[in-house]
């Protein structure tokens, strides 16, 4: 071989070895791994399998907030009347007949008269300073979930109940007979306007807080409702 061609053979081969080694040098990788504390050098041209214990990361998700759901609102939660209110078969001499109603307005009682000496005894609102009222009056109608109509002069106070003075409200949530009512009547039969009825103000019993109205608890006004009879007489005194 000729000196000449000895050194191109050379110079290709050096050539050849320093691409190789330069494509070898360009597939290695690095980085840091922080489970080892180590620097880690890898063929990008290959995979990488995952280290054994070390469960591959989950790909990463953004997901909206979802909106919050508007917290529960408490029920309203009503002062309890005083338990001397509450209702209870108590003895009670009367000549008034069984079935009568007899409302005690000064100790705000009303008795429902039973046979042989007794009477349910049930605590009511009654009439504020103004609107109290006594008398001899019967039951001339009878309604559950009753509408309510406001007296004229309430509608003076409370120009918002204008709406109601026709039509009236209808039974349910909110309405201010509660759940029964009795109608009170006079010895002719005409409408005295003025009611046995439930309440949406517990609080209010035992107290002189309405129009004229006698107020019971619901659950008691219910229990009177199934016992009483047209034409059953209701002594105010």
């Amino acid at each position: 071989m000729s000196s000449i061609r000895f050194l191109r053979c050379l110079a290709f081969g050096i050539l050849m070895s320093v691409t190789v080694s330069a494509a070898a040098e360009a597939a290695m990788k690095s980085f840091f791994d922080p489970v080892t504390r180590k620097v880690i050098t890898y063929d990008a041209d290959k995979l990488l399998p995952p280290k054994p214990g070390i469960p591959p990361r989950a790909p990463r998700t953004i997901q909206a907030a979802l909106p919050q759901a508007p917290a529960a609102v408490a029920p309203v939660q009503y002062p309890k009347p005083d338990p001397k209110f509450d209702r209870q078969v108590v003895a009670y001499e009367t000549t008034e007949e069984p079935g009568t109603i007899v409302i005690d307005t000064a100790e705000k009682f009303l008795y429902y008269v039973l046979e042989d000496g007794e009477a349910i005894r049930y605590g009511v609102g009654l009439g504020r300073e103004g609107f109290g009222w006594t008398g001899i009056t019967y039951v001339g109608g009878m309604q559950e979930s009753p509408k309510w109509f406001p007296p004229a002069e309430m509608v003076a106070r409370q120009p918002e109940l204008a709406k109601y003075a026709k039509t009236g409200m209808s039974g349910g949530e909110g309405n201010p007979l509660g759940v029964r009512a009795l109608y009170l009547h006079d010895d002719k039969g005409k409408d005295t306007l003025y009611r046995i009825h439930g309440t949406i103000e517990p609080n209010s019993i035992g107290l002189n807080v309405s129009s004229g109205c006698i107020r019971m608890l619901n659950e008691n006004v219910t229990e009177l409702y199934s016992m009483v009879t047209m034409g059953a007489k209701v002594t105010v005194m």
